[in-house]
C-alpha cells in the first residue's frame, strides 16, 4: 500500500469511525467493547485493502463492526449471566451544555433505551439497532447479520414489540427531563420525602450495578416511596469528598459523584410524563472512564 493510498484510507475510516463506535455501542451497551470491536475493524480493512481496494470504507467497515459486535455480545450475554447484581450498560458522559451532544442526537443511544435492549436475543438487538436506529434496509442487514431479508424482518418485528412493551417512556423532551430532574435533586438535597415521591411513578424502579466491586443494591428498588426513601439514604451518607456534578449521561441530564476528584458514580434518570420512571446507578469502576 504506498502512503496516498495509507493516508486516504486512514482518513475515511478517521471520518467514519465516530459512526462505527455508536452502532457497536448500541449493540453492545459497552462503550470499551465498541472502541475495542472498531480498533480491531481497521486492522481488517488494512488487510482486506490490500488484496483488493475497499471502494466504499464506512459502508464495508460498518458491516464488520456489527457482526463482530454480535459475536462479542453473544460471549458477553454468557458473562453477565453470572454477574454479581444488576448488570446495566456503561454510560456516555459529557459535558451538560456540550453541542456535539446536539450533533449526535439523531444517532444517540439513550441509557434507557439499552437497559431494554438487554431484553433481546444478540440477533434482535442487531438487526433492530441497524433498521431502527440506523436506518440501514432489510437487504443490507440481512447481509450482515447473514440471514435472509425476511428472517431480518421478523427479527426487527420481533425487537420492537419488545422494545415498545419495555420502553414506552423513553423519548422526552430533553428540556423536560433536565426540570423534573434538577427538582427531584433539589428535593433530595432538602430531605423532603413527599416532594421526591410525588415525582416519582408508583411503579419507579432504582437499579444500582457495582459489578461487585463497589457497594450496590443487589437487586432493584422498586415503588414510589421506596425508591425516595434509598436516596434520602444515599444523600444522607454523602461524605466531605463527595462532589455532585450535573453531567449529559448519553445525552440528557444525569449526575456524576465524584469522591476526591474521582467519578465514584454515575446516576441516569428516565422520565416521561413529567415523572421519574428509572434511576440508574453505575458504580463499577470499569464503567467509569
Amino acid at each position: 500500500m504506498n502512503g496516498d493510498r495509507a493516508g486516504a484510507l486512514s482518513a475515511d475510516y478517521a471520518a467514519a469511525r465516530p459512526r462505527l463506535v455508536r452502532v457497536a455501542y448500541a449493540i453492545l451497551g459497552s462503550l470499551s467493547e465498541a472502541e475495542d470491536v472498531v480498533s480491531d475493524c481497521w486492522f481488517k480493512l488494512v488487510r482486506a485493502d490490500r488484496q483488493s481496494r475497499v471502494q466504499d470504507v464506512e459502508g464495508w467497515s460498518l458491516v464488520v463492526v456489527a457482526r463482530e459486535a454480535m459475536d462479542v455480545l453473544r460471549s458477553a450475554r454468557v458473562r453477565r449471566e453470572t454477574y454479581p447484581g444488576p448488570w446495566l450498560p456503561e454510560p456516555v458522559l459529557s459535558p451538560v451544555e456540550d453541542p456535539a451532544d446536539r450533533v449526535t442526537l439523531d444517532e444517540s443511544v439513550s441509557f434507557a433505551l439499552l437497559v431494554v435492549l438487554e431484553s433481546l436475543t444478540p440477533a434482535e438487538r442487531t438487526a433492530w439497532v441497524l433498521h431502527d436506529l440506523f436506518g440501514m434496509t432489510f437487504e443490507d442487514v440481512a447481509a450482515t447479520v447473514g440471514r435472509s431479508p425476511a428472517a431480518v424482518r421478523q427479527l426487527a418485528a420481533r425487537a420492537r414489540r419488545h422494545v415498545g412493551q419495555g420502553a414506552p417512556r423513553i423519548d422526552v423532551d430533553r428540556d423536560q427531563h433536565r426540570q423534573v430532574v434538577e427538582r427531584f435533586l433539589a428535593a433530595a438535597a432538602g430531605g423532603d420525602l413527599r416532594a421526591l415521591v410525588a415525582m416519582l411513578d408508583p411503579a419507579a424502579v432504582l437499579t444500582s450495578d457495582g459489578g461487585g466491586k463497589a457497594n450496590a443494591a443487589r437487586r432493584p428498588v422498586r415503588g414510589a416511596e421506596q425508591v425516595a426513601r434509598f436516596m434520602l439514604g444515599v444523600m444522607n451518607r454523602m461524605e466531605p469528598g463527595h462532589v455532585l456534578t450535573p453531567m449529559a449521561v448519553n445525552g440528557v441530564l444525569g449526575v456524576a459523584v465524584y469522591h476526591h476528584g474521582r467519578i465514584d458514580t454515575v446516576v441516569s434518570f428516565t422520565v416521561s410524563g413529567g415523572l421519574l420512571h428509572r434511576i440508574d446507578f453505575v458504580r463499577t469502576p470499569d464503567k467509569l472512564r
